[in-house]
């Protein structure tokens, strides 16, 4: 039981329970490294008292990790929060369940992937394989209960091809899944990387200065969530850190843009419920051009007026505002008709990082791989090339294609990894082009 007096003051508490269960293998330069296994569990206890929240995690029972959670609550603040709605349970089957696949079978996977990936010119090569299992139970003081089981499997291809020059290429495919997604697509993926590489090695660096880019959907993905995403991220809004804040209902881009986070598709962002307890739903962000509504956990959703549904936690650590599966809708145009409209510029696919300032809109990616575009057509292979500009003003003239892709990855925030995963269809823009240092 809790100490004596203690719940008068305590305003709410929750109770997350994380079971993980994950698999890492490395084969680097034809050597395997030893497997990774880890098996975690793990509890994360919260109390808001006088508007403050007090945090407490480790494997304790509930009374006693709410207890000291509350004695952790020392100070006084102004968080409130929403309701999370009536909880629930999933859980997710799979046609191949990884745990009955054998280690040995797994090694034997990513070295037959290694040797699609060899060639002359490759002078190293990283095959990672991933498989991870997280269980998933919260309750809170108003009586939500919910309960999850969510698998996800998947590969990293690398690869560094050198010549007079020295390229690095990477492909991945990791989905909310089981061992089924090793399919005939994994060396299919291997094989470009192979292919992207040896054009790469003989590829020109680019023009500079402003002109006409058509962005892939990977690059399109990228910086829909970096440039655009994080600055809907409801934290950042109450920090003013974003160049959004108090837009809602504001037009921030064309007509033809619809922008969406939707943790219920079955892309590497999936989940079920947040770590706040809430059902996962599609968040209409942005609807023709005009900006909706911003991502919430319970707390800021009852700051600013919103929805929950997008606090997300790496294991027990502290529930913050995170994205899932954030994508820009298809437009009406092909491929074709973008580089058409394009006429001359520069195609641009893939990404190596980059950085973006949500309050400034301002941000620079840099681009695997491109081609020039000359008379509306595919011209010359381009290398080292990056892609800078405003957000606002890449949305408020960008011409979207068909062919909405997703890229699966994790996104760092506050120290936590969470798993994500991002796109657009093709798209033409005007922006900043220049070679990589």
């Amino acid at each position: 039981m809790l100490e004596m007096g203690l719940m008068d003051v305590v305003e709410f508490y929750d109770v997350r329970k994380v079971e993980s269960t994950s698999l890492v293998l490395n084969l680097e330069n034809g050597k395997v490294e030893k497997p990774k296994f880890e098996r975690s569990s793990n509890k994360g206890f919260r109390v808001l008292k006088n508007g403050f929240w007090g945090i407490f995690s480790g494997n304790v029972s509930d009374e006693e990790g709410i207890e000291r959670a509350a004695k952790n609550a020392t100070g006084k603040g102004d968080a409130g929060i929403v309701d999370a709605g009536e909880g629930g349970k999933f859980v997710m089957k799979v046609k191949k369940n990884p745990a009955d696949i054998s280690i040995e079978e797994k090694v034997e996977l990513i070295k037959e992937i290694e040797k699609e990936v060899r060639a002359d010119y490759i002078v190293s090569t990283k095959i990672i394989y991933i498989e991870n299992l997280r269980k998933f139970s919260y309750v809170d003081s108003s009586g939500v209960e919910v309960y999850y089981e969510v698998p996800r499997t998947g590969i990293v291809i690398q690869a560094v091809a050198k010549d007079d020059v020295m390229q690095f290429y990477s492909k991945r495919l990791m989905k909310p899944a089981g061992y089924e997604i090793f399919d005939d697509r994994v060396f299919c993926i291997a094989t470009e990387v192979r292919e992207r590489l040896a054009e790469l090695l003989k590829a020109k660096l680019p023009p500079s200065g402003e002109m006409n880019v058509v962005m892939d959907s990977d690059l399109g993905g990228v910086f829909i969530h970096e440039a655009f995403g994080h600055a809907v991220e409801a934290d950042h809004v109450l920090q003013g850190a974003t160049i959004l804040a108090g837009r809602v209902g504001e037009k921030v881009a064309c007509e033809d843009v619809n922008i969406y986070d939707d943790p219920t598709i079955n892309e590497f962002g999936f989940y079920p419920f947040d770590d706040e307890g809430v059902r996962a739903e599609r968040k209409v962000i942005v609807e023709n051009g005009v900006l909706k509504s911003f991502l919430h956990s319970r707390e800021t959703a009852a700051k600013l007026g919103g929805m929950p549904g997008n606090a997300r936690a790496q294991g027990v650590a502290e529930p913050i505002v995170r994205m899932s599966n954030t994508f820009m809708a298809d437009g009406e145009l092909s491929f074709e008709e973008l580089l058409e409209e394009a006429k001359n510029g520069i195609f641009l696919a893939g990404s190596r990082g980059g950085e973006t300032n949500p309050a400034t809109g301002y941000f620079q990616f840099n681009a695997q791989y491109g081609y020039l575009i000359r008379n509306g057509e595919l011209a010359e292979p381009v290398r080292d090339v990056s892609l800078s500009g405003n957000t606002l003003s890449i949305l408020r003239d960008i011409k979207l294609g068909k062919g909405l892709r997703f890229d699966p990855g994790f996104c760092g925030k506050a120290g936590q990894l969470v798993p994500v995963a991002d796109g657009t269809p093709p798209s033409l823009v005007r922006a900043k082009v220049g070679g990589v240092a």
